[in-house]
């Protein structure tokens, strides 16, 4: 296969939803520990690479990470990764997870409910490096 040019853009954005099943809790009040968001930024990292460089690419390192807010069971959580900058090989992302529906099983065991306003729950910047193209 041969390598096409890169389309790795500042700006370039990749975006994934997901729920949180109860089965992920592991602490009292349905709480999901944080590597569980830094995961899922490793899904949106991957898919990044693919649309910009056509390669699954590699996560090399995290510059900051920032937990603003609990992930709980029950909540359907957006990650988003975009592009802050393009190097030869290495690509900079900004990354931002937040809740944008909650479980309410202080009404019901099934109730939940979409959030009026997305609640940001995890920032972070990392790097992602892609073979020479």
């Amino acid at each position: 296969m041969t390598m096409s040019m890169t389309k790795a853009t500042i700006g370039l954005t990749v975006t994934h939803r997901r729920y949180v099943p109860y089965s992920h809790a592991h602490y009292a009040g349905n709480l999901v520990d944080g590597a569980y968001v830094l995961g899922l930024f490793g899904d949106v990292a991957t898919e990044v690479c693919i649309q910009a460089d056509g390669d699954e690419g590699l996560f090399a390192s995290y510059s900051d990470v920032q937990f603003l807010q609990p992930l709980r069971a029950g909540d359907v959580v957006e990650t988003k990764a975009t592009i802050t900058r393009v190097g030869n090989r290495s690509r900079e992302l900004e990354f931002v997870a937040t809740v944008v529906c909650r479980g309410r099983t202080d009404l019901s065991e099934s109730a939940a409910e979409v959030l009026a306003e997305p609640l940001e729950i995890t920032r972070a910047t990392g790097t992602v490096v892609v073979p020479a193209g």
